[in-house]
């Protein structure tokens, strides 16, 4: 406001202390950090190697109920990278292509219900990881934010209603542009598409589709781990 004087004079306030999130305490904090840790004594069991490069030579339903007992976690700092562009750009409706055992849709649900509204739609081939993760979900007291298709994710995510603001891809790579494919007319400009393990041989169809400015995107790819990235796009 003004003084008399014509002087702007501030008013100073003290703005009460902001509360932990979702990732940070609770429930669905203390339940990440036991599925990393379970996640990461897999990872360093024997066999671990074996097991997933004989997958790979399976359709994706046979890699599906392969690695029912497989965990693929997203990393934990792509998960808090995820849960912030869902604080900013504050989606209603948020898509995943690959639950697992839930541990990055558990990311995203932290956002949607830290933002006060929204809902997660969440895909997964596997009947035992569907039961295993609603389980999770219900535990940690976020059933009501998420809805776990069941199936083929080019076929149940046909029938979503609505727009989508917001889109993980984190399933089988070759899959990654049919689903996106499927979702694209319910795409407002604006919506965020992340792919994870982009630098995956059979995302190369996915990449080219949307690195080429034709189809309306705006697209960057950055490190994520490893020898591995992401690639976020936003539909233009």
């Amino acid at each position: 406001m003004f003084t008399g004087d014509g002087h702007r004079s501030v008013r100073l306030v003290d703005y009460p202390g902001r509360m932990p999130t979702s990732l940070d305490s609770g429930p669905i904090a203390s339940t990440l950090q036991d599925l990393y840790a379970a996640a990461e004594a897999q990872r360093s069991g024997p066999g671990h190697r074996r097991k997933r490069d004989s997958a790979e030579r399976l359709t994706a339903q046979q890699r599906a109920d392969g690695a029912a007992d497989a965990y693929m976690p997203i990393d934990r700092e792509a998960g808090r990278l995820l849960y912030s562009l869902i604080r900013a750009t504050r989606p209603a409706t948020v898509v995943e292509f690959g639950t697992s055992f839930g541990i990055s849709t558990l990311h995203l649900a932290a956002a949607v219900r830290d933002n006060g509204f929204g809902r997660v739609v969440t895909t997964e081939m596997n009947a035992h990881k569907v039961a295993a993760a609603s389980a999770t979900f219900e535990e940690v007291g976020v059933s009501d934010l998420v809805t776990v298709l069941n199936g083929d994710a080019v076929k149940t995510l046909d029938a979503l209603d609505g727009t989508v603001e917001f889109v993980l891809l984190d399933g089988w790579k070759e899959l990654y542009e049919p689903v996106l494919k499927v979702l694209e007319a319910r795409l407002p400009v604006g919506t965020l598409i992340a792919a994870d393990n982009a630098s995956h041989s059979d995302a190369g169809p996915y990449l080219e589709y949307v690195r080429n400015p034709a189809h309306g995107y705006v697209t960057f790819n950055f490190p994520s781990k490893r020898d591995d990235s992401m690639e976020l796009s936003v539909k233009v």
